[in-house]
């Protein structure tokens, strides 16, 4: 399912195969948190190059629900997304979100699972590792993410040593029933002629690296997910506060010890010199809300030397690109595209006189014009990389 087609010293690309289509790797996710990437069309997600997005087990679930989704064919035909779709757990939303009602007691840990209050109406669930599988099972996830708890930073290591067994114990609850499911799914399947010539029809599950900022916990955690044994591996907990210099320590840590033939996920990375960093380094996925995030707030990336990275030294930060925020009083006058090496539909048709215009007003249309030509320009970095 994962096939290296190239590579220079340790950057990989590759062929990563899922049940709705192949993604070339490296590849960035764009976030569709609820069943939509924010102010843009899955049509529009096609245009600008994405080959797969990642959708939110814990929203889905809150609403509308996994089992209506599933009804609907599941969140590629209920959202109108006909390529490959990777799923979270859930987890890190169940302990960052919900938490967040004022009440300490709103997030209850224990060796089953997690139970928390949705922090719109205050109604009671409980996720356990089974269910984050057979939640996203009825999403059509592609790539379904194991359930881990996301240990805060800082974090003592006594804690993060504790996470890390009850995590691992989580994992290997998830792959049990994951193949009770895919076992089950094959039986089924099996009474079909038709069924039995599908290629790639079974999801791929993740194992995720943790054990915060401490080197002997991640290389414990990386060997008893291989121990396990899993179509891919995450490393997580690299985006929930840590300085930025402690990720270039953990993949230092942990990918030595990653096996080459399975696809390797950074998750809730990064900025594009972050990206540059780590392909260099041999991963393989990303994802982040840094994009659309930042263009709703009218913070646009902009290449600096053309839109080729092939001569940067890529330890050298920000070297290829740079942000303008657009609602400076000193593009009120600027009739420049945005970006003259970008051909995103914003570029070709707009200003930046005009954008900032849109963002002074409070016109909607700012936010999604600036999303569109940030994601192409994510989307381009990849195809550079690959190039």
């Amino acid at each position: 399912m994962f096939k290296i087609t190239g590579r220079i010293d340790k950057i990989r690309i590759g062929k990563l195969s899922t049940m709705h289509g192949v993604i070339n790797t490296p590849f960035f996710l764009p976030i569709a948190t609820k069943g939509a990437v924010k102010q843009l069309s899955p049509e529009e997600l096609r245009e600008l190059g994405a080959e797969a997005i990642l959708g939110n087990t814990y929203h889905l679930w809150l609403r509308p629900g996994e089992k209506l989704v599933k009804y609907a064919g599941g969140l590629q035909k209920f959202m109108n997304w006909n390529g490959p779709m990777l799923t979270d757990s859930g987890g890190y939303q169940v302990f960052s979100l919900a938490g967040r009602r004022g009440d300490k007691d709103s997030v209850k840990l224990s060796e089953k699972g997690v139970e928390f209050r949705d922090p719109a109406d205050g109604k009671k669930y409980f996720m356990t590792p089974e269910k984050s599988i057979e939640i996203q099972l009825a999403l059509g996830s592609d790539i379904i993410m194991v359930l881990d708890e996301c240990p805060p930073y800082p974090c003592s290591r006594e804690y993060a040593k504790k996470s890390l067994e009850r995590k691992t114990r989580w994992a290997e609850r998830c792959l049990k029933y994951f193949d009770k499911a895919q076992r089950a799914k094959r039986k089924a399947k099996n009474k079909s002629a038709k069924l039995k010539t599908e290629k790639n029809n079974r999801p791929l599950l993740f194992g995720i690296v943790q054990g915060s900022v401490y080197k002997d916990l991640r290389q414990e955690s990386t060997k008893q997910l291989l121990a396990l044994g899993f179509d891919g591996y995450a490393i997580g907990g690299v985006a929930v506060g840590e300085p930025r210099e402690k990720m270039k320590k953990i993949l230092e840590w942990v990918l030595p010890l990653l096996p080459e033939d399975r696809p390797r996920y950074l998750m809730g990375l990064g900025r594009p010199e972050e990206i540059v960093f780590a392909v260099a380094r041999g991963i393989d996925m990303f994802d982040c809300v840094i994009p659309t995030r930042n263009a709703r707030h009218g913070s646009l990336f902009v290449w600096k030397n053309g839109d080729s990275i092939s001569t940067m030294e890529i330890e050298s930060p920000r070297l290829f690109y740079q942000t303008i925020n657009i609602t400076n009083a000193k593009y009120k006058k600027d009739f420049k595209t945005i970006d003259l090496n970008c051909d995103c539909y914003t570029c070709r048709n707009y200003t930046r006189a005009y954008l900032r215009h849109l963002f002074a007003v409070g016109e909607p249309l700012a936010g999604r014009l600036a999303t569109i030509h940030n994601l192409k320009f994510y989307q381009d970095l990849m195809k550079n990389l690959r190039k």
